[in-house]
């Protein structure tokens, strides 16, 4: 699956990161937003592999998404859109929860300028914790794959977390797929306990299916989280008060009473 032949195999995250940012640049395959140190990478071949990913059944029968909010996804938003599929995005640092951007309440011609975070706000609806409807699957953003079912996002954590919040919430695990470049895919780093597995690794030429991915996390481990996350982050003082908030009200469960 990686089509490098040099090792690698790395002792740490960092370092897989630090690899695939160079080496996406010194093969001319990374592109705008730059610099992509810091960055899920944006990478030729973007659209291509959204295309891919809608190859798979899981995705092209879903009918709400949960999708990063980073460059190389936003063709995969744009894409769910015109497949009348309701995207569900974390807003930036969760600072607010999430956004939903609804196909059916946006003109067909604006599906382009609703996929692209900067002009998102325009089309996007806030929804509260509570009013969180059951997802089909996700899509997440990586640095670095491997063909494990291993990811690493740019090194904050959110995508782990975003994931151990629906846990919390009572969602159920769902299918989660990654669209990368091929030469994001490495042999080895060390995983966290806390990371989010993968399903499905697809670049713009295959879909790979991982054939046993790790357990998902069961909710959020909170002696991890630091005061200053807390404080960042006040919708995680507002999930702790859902947490006693009883069965019927959570995992969207209010929703689809009505």
């Amino acid at each position: 699956m990686s089509s490098s032949k040099q090792s690698t195999v790395f002792a740490s995250k960092a370092e897989a990161r630090a690899w695939v940012w160079s080496i996406l640049k010194a093969r001319r395959v990374s592109r705008f937003p730059f610099p992509i140190e810091g960055r899920i990478p944006n990478f030729k071949g973007a659209e291509a592999a959204a295309q891919k990913l809608f190859e798979i059944s899981a995705f092209q029968k879903a009918r709400r998404l949960k999708i990063n909010p980073d460059s190389p996804q936003r063709p995969v938003r744009e894409m769910a859109l015109k497949r009348g599929i309701c995207v569900y995005m974390p807003t930036p640092r969760l600072r607010a929860g999430f956004i939903v951007l609804d196909p059916h309440r946006i003109p067909e011609p604006a599906y382009a300028e609703a996929a692209r975070l900067s002009k998102a706000d325009r089309w996007a609806v806030s929804v509260p914790l509570h009013r969180l409807p059951p997802l089909d699957a996700i899509v997440t953003g990586s640095v670095a794959v491997t063909r494990q079912g291993f990811r690493c996002g740019k090194g904050e954590g959110y995508g782990d977390l975003e994931y151990a919040w629906l846990r919390e919430l009572g969602h159920p695990p769902v299918p989660v797929a990654t669209t990368v470049h091929p030469l994001q895919i490495v042999d080895f780093f060390p995983p966290d306990p806390t990371d989010l597995p993968l399903n499905w690794i697809v670049t713009p030429e295959a879909c790979y299916r991982v054939e046993a991915p790790p357990p998902p996390p069961t909710g959020i481990v909170w002696e991890w989280l630091r005061e200053e996350d807390l404080q960042a982050m006040p919708v995680l003082q507002e999930l702790k008060q859902l947490k006693t908030v009883p069965e019927d009200f959570r995992a969207g469960k209010t929703e689809q009473r009505r």
